[in-house]
C-alpha cells in the first residue's frame, strides 16, 4: 500500500544492516537482462533519498550504522522501485528530477524527460548563431520542462524567451524550473498551440528552437515501455509520418523571424533529408542544414530565412 502524504512529510531512519537486507531485495527486483543497468538506477534512486554517497554505496559500508537517514519512508521507497519495474516507470519521473547539461529539473508525467540529443541541440545553437543575433527575442516551442528555454537563457544572458506548450500541466512544471534558477525576468511562459499564444511577436523574433513531437504514430506502439506507457504522447506523436510539427514550424516560422532569424528543430534519425526537402520547399530560407548528433545520425535542422 502507498502511504499518506502526512507519513511521507515525516523523518525516516533505518539501521545500515535493514538498509543491506532492502537493497539485496531491490537487487532481486531487476531483470535478469538489465541487472547491470538496474543496480546503477539503485544507486541513483538511492542517493536521492539518503545522504548516503556512492562509495558508501559501492563498499556498502553503511552495513555497521545503527541509523541511517531517508528522506521518505521504506514503504514508499519499496513502492516506487517495485513501480519501476512491474510497470516500468522511469526513474526520472519516481525521482522527481532529471539532470540535463548544468540543470536539475523537475520533471513529472506530464513533460518528456529532456535527452542528450537536446543538449546537443543548444551547442549547434550556440555554433550556428553569431554573437550579434544571440538576443531579442527566441521561442522555445513545445517547452515541457523548460529545459531548452532554460539552457538557452543561461547561455545567453541578452535573450528574452518565449517558451509556448499547448499542455497547462507542462506549462506548471516549466514554471517550477524557471522558478528555481530565477529566470522569470527572462522566460515568459505561454500556453497554446505552437505560434498561436505569441501571434503579437510577428516579424519580431530573432530565433525559434524546439524539439517537437516527431515519432510517427504507428511507431509508439513499438517503443519502449518506459516512453509508450507513461511519457506524454503529445510530447511524441508526429502523425502519420512524424514531419506533422515540422511541416508546420517550418511553413510559419518565416512570418515570425527577423531577416536572417533561425530556426533549429530536433528530428528523429531517418527524417533529415525530408526535413530539409520541406524547408527548402518554402523558398523562404537562404541556407538550410541537417547536423549530425554525436552518434553521426542526422538530427537536426537548421535553417536562417533570408
Amino acid at each position: 500500500m502507498r502511504v499518506s502524504s502526512e507519513n511521507k512529510s515525516q523523518s525516516c531512519s533505518i539501521s545500515g544492516e535493514h538498509l543491506w537486507e532492502w537493497w539485496q531485495w531491490a537487487c532481486q527486483c531487476i531483470p535478469e537482462t538489465e541487472k547491470a543497468a538496474g543496480r546503477a538506477e539503485l544507486k541513483t534512486f538511492l542517493l536521492a533519498f539518503s545522504e548516503l554517497t556512492p562509495l558508501d554505496l559501492t563498499l556498502h559500508s553503511y552495513r555497521s550504522q545503527p541509523s541511517l537517514p531517508l528522506r521518505l519512508p521504506l514503504a514508499e521507497l519499496s513502492y516506487r522501485w517495485q513501480q519501476r519495474w512491474q510497470q516500468r516507470v522511469p526513474l526520472q519521473y519516481l525521482l522527481g528530477c532529471a539532470y540535463w547539461r548544468d540543470l536539475e529539473l523537475t520533471v513529472t508525467p506530464s513533460v518528456l524527460i529532456p535527452r542528450p540529443e537536446t543538449e546537443e541541440l543548444l551547442e549547434w545553437v550556440d555554433r550556428w548563431v553569431p554573437v550579434h543575433q544571440q538576443q531579442g527575442h527566441w521561442l522555445d516551442l513545445g517547452t515541457g520542462s523548460g529545459a531548452i528555454a532554460l539552457g538557452l537563457a543561461r547561455l545567453w544572458p541578452q535573450v528574452q524567451l518565449h517558451a509556448v506548450d499547448r499542455s497547462a500541466a507542462a506549462l506548471a512544471v516549466a514554471k517550477i524550473n524557471i522558478q528555481r534558477y530565477r529566470l522569470g525576468d527572462r522566460i515568459h511562459c505561454h500556453q497554446g498551440s505552437w505560434f498561436e499564444p505569441i501571434a503579437p511577436l510577428k516579424g519580431q523574433v530573432q530565433g525559434i528552437i524546439s524539439n517537437p513531437p516527431y515519432i510517427p504514430t504507428a511507431m509508439i506502439a513499438r517503443l519502449q515501455p518506459e516512453v509508450q506507457y507513461h511519457e506524454p504522447h503529445l510530447a511524441l506523436d508526429g502523425g502519420s509520418d512524424g514531419l506533422a510539427a515540422v511541416r508546420l514550424l517550418v511553413q510559419a516560422a518565416p512570418a515570425y523571424l527577423l531577416p536572417q532569424g533561425w530556426l533549429f528543430i530536433e528530428l528523429m534519425a531517418g527524417q533529415g533529408k525530408s526535413a530539409r526537402a520541406i524547408a527548402t520547399a518554402t523558398g523562404a530560407y537562404q541556407q538550410v542544414h541537417i547536423c549530425p548528433d554525436i552518434n553521426r545520425v542526422d538530427r537536426f535542422l537548421v535553417a536562417q530565412c533570408h
